[in-house]
């Protein structure tokens, strides 16, 4: 089984995450923003991913810290996937009605973020949508990994989690298990 824990403690939260790679879908999670539990939940579903996250976090101050650091944890876990054998790239499109997302990523060891999203309003809810490059930056510098996106459309709530979806699959793809590959670098190392 491919299945990664991290804990993380600090003075500002409180965060256990657990990633089963090899899932069918499976979500528990409990951020205390809803609309990140639900985002995380598209991502676990569409990607086939287990995941189960637990979160306490400085929400009277606002979700900075939260969503921060569940995207250092959700990127430690990636982080700690062998990149034997697997395809070590993903992409996908997700459409959702007027908005679209695309992602493509690499499990290459070297942490980047290319974002291409605007908001076009300040919280869904009590998630505030400045934090949606952060928390995949948060994720690519922890998981050493490159993730490149963009995001069109008109709906907010739409566009964000029609990006979570496409991660999920992209990330899906990546860890696609391919026993031709060994390690896909020419390097020999990742």
């Amino acid at each position: 089984m491919r299945a990664y824990e991290v804990e993380r403690i600090t003075k500002e939260t409180l965060i256990k995450v657990r990633l089963d790679v090899d899932g069918t879908g499976v979500c528990e999670v409990s951020t205390g923003i809803p609309f990140l539990d639900h985002l995380l939940c598209s991502f676990a579903k569409h990607g086939s991913f287990d995941l189960s996250i637990y979160a306490e976090g400085d929400l009277e101050i606002d979700d900075h810290h939260t969503v921060e650091d569940i995207g250092i944890c959700l990127g430690m876990a990636i982080g700690k996937i062998e990149r034997k054998n697997i395809k070590r790239f993903g992409w996908a499109i997700v459409p959702m009605d007027e908005a679209r997302a695309m992602v493509s990523i690499d499990l290459g060891g070297r942490p980047y973020t290319v974002a291409n999203y605007k908001p076009n309003r300040e919280h869904i809810g009590n998630f505030s949508t400045e934090n949606v490059i952060h928390f995949f930056q948060s994720i690519a510098n922890n998981g050493k990994l490159n993730i490149h996106f963009e995001v069109i459309g008109e709906n907010e709530h739409h566009k964000i989690e029609s990006l979570f979806k496409a991660f999920g699959l992209a990330l899906d793809m990546a860890t696609s298990k391919d026993d031709r590959k060994d390690i896909v670098s020419t390097k020999g190392v990742v």
